[in-house]
């Protein structure tokens, strides 16, 4: 079947604003060829519309290539200033990572990924290829599997088998369901190069009992790191202190950025690594 990519895309000006700007989903510059590959825009519209982006301070030109301007990221750090759960969360991200001397996230959950909403670790934050407003997918982070664990929208054997990024990462949702009972009981959930080789993270969830808003972690080189309560009294801790600081504010928070995705499937995977045991916690 023959898929009409003019018609396929949408008309309405902000609609391809945005689909515009989605395809700077990462590092680096793109081209005015990369742009249209990425979004299907007809090129005469795409140039038309980078060139409005770029008077706007949306976008930057350099000579042929485009990146994200300036505009967005005034608004992006004003968006992540007035977020209530950033600005409670804040001091506590800061005593974690002093405790520990890891890398401290603060995560939500956003469809399939999570997105980063901070990351503090110093000298080491160098070595783990993370940002704030990154995406990893959740299946694969600890941070992710605390949030799953508790939201409605688990995944279903329906959404097997699960794209991975290394060769210890979830391969499908029975293996995926395992590892969120364990973090049910535990309240903690782990990784183990799951998302980053050579690389672990411990995380527990932010929220009330049964709904997690969203995620704190450490992490750090895996072998430097003790997948027990030597790392998870302090997560777990740190979690609990953020939210109550939370709930003692007014209203309550509930970050969200786009529609709900379902988890990614993808082809042929390769066996997941039996998940080492953990140490119980008292709850």
């Amino acid at each position: 079947m023959t898929i009409d990519i003019e018609s396929a895309t949408p008309n309405n000006v902000l609609d391809r604003a945005s689909l515009v700007l989605d395809a700077f989903d990462g590092p680096g510059r793109l081209t005015l060829a990369q742009i249209v590959r990425r979004t299907g825009l007809p090129r005469s519209s795409a140039h038309r519309l980078l060139d409005r982006l770029v008077a706007l301070k949306w976008l930057r030109r350099h000579e042929h290539d485009y990146e994200l301007g300036i505009r967005l990221m005034e608004l992006g750090s004003i968006a992540v200033h007035q977020d209530r759960l950033h600005a409670a969360a804040m001091p506590f991200l800061h005593e974690l990572h002093r405790a520990t001397g890891f890398v401290v996230h603060l995560a939500i959950l956003d469809g399939s990924d999570v997105v980063y909403l901070e990351k503090i670790g110093g000298a080491l934050a160098e070595s783990i290829p993370t940002r704030v407003g990154g995406r990893q997918p959740a299946h694969c982070t600890a941070v992710g599997k605390a949030i799953l664990a508790y939201r409605d929208s688990a995944p279903s054997a329906s959404m097997s088998p699960l794209a991975r990024k290394t060769r210890y990462s979830i391969a499908n949702t029975t293996a995926l369901n395992t590892e969120l009972q364990k973090v049910r009981a535990l309240n903690i959930a782990y990784e183990r190069e799951e998302s980053l080789p050579g690389i672990g993270c411990v995380a527990a969830p932010i929220g009330d009992v049964d709904d997690a808003i969203a995620a704190v972690s450490v992490c750090g080189p895996a072998e430097k790191m003790s997948f027990d309560y030597q790392l998870a009294a302090p997560v777990r801790m740190t979690a609990l202190s953020i939210w109550r600081h939370l709930e003692s504010g007014s209203g309550r928070v509930a970050p969200t950025l786009q529609r709900p995705q379902r988890l990614r499937p993808v082809g042929p995977i390769m066996q997941h690594r039996p998940p080492q045991p953990a140490v119980a916690l008292a709850r």
